[in-house]
């Protein structure tokens, strides 16, 4: 058998319906759990207005893992823990309980009908960017950050949120 080397995937998490922080904390496990799949640092919460929508603020984040499933089978995984959160699409934009993008997946670039990375609006929203940028620097360019400065999004600062073993968010999750 092949041996196949961890990728380090970067996912946005997001959400605005119901108890937000709960659901993203929840998500951190998940993802953890996901097959080949290890949780390796994740950032702090951000709060954002919704973009090109309605409804309440969200809450956003980034996880990074270091994962040995092909982009589409992680993509997969995360429409069906969405799901499990009580997702649903009814339109574009739509209020969510529970949202998860696949914004980098190593130095893979992919367009196809199901899945485009990086994430094909990443460079236009300060609440993917900051949480990418907190845990992961040198992958996002100043003059991205420049771009979406004034795009109000709040870090929140504050007790931890998650319960991956981390006393402090953006740093790596202990075992």
């Amino acid at each position: 058998m092949i041996q196949v080397a961890p990728v380090a995937a970067f996912i946005g998490l997001g959400g605005n319906l119901g108890d937000a922080r709960a659901t993203l904390a929840a998500a951190l496990l998940a993802l953890d759990g996901l097959p080949e799949t290890r949780l390796v640092r994740h950032s702090s919460l951000y709060r954002t207005k919704p973009v090109d929508a309605g409804g309440p603020d969200y809450l956003n984040a980034v996880a990074e893992l270091a994962t040995e499933l092909p982009p589409h089978q992680l993509l997969a995984h995360l429409q069906a823990l969405e799901l499990q959160a009580g997702r649903e699409r009814p339109y574009r934009n739509a209020p969510r309980t529970l949202d998860l993008d696949v914004l980098l997946y190593g130095a893979v670039v992919m367009d196809t009908p199901s899945l485009q990375v990086p994430h094909p609006r990443l460079w236009e929203r300060a609440f993917a960017l900051l949480p990418l940028s907190e845990i992961a620097p040198m992958r996002v360019p100043a003059a991205a950050l420049a771009a979406v400065a004034g795009q109000g999004v709040e870090r929140l600062v504050g007790a931890p949120w998650s319960t991956c073993g981390e006393a402090q968010c953006g740093a790596e999750c202990q075992r």
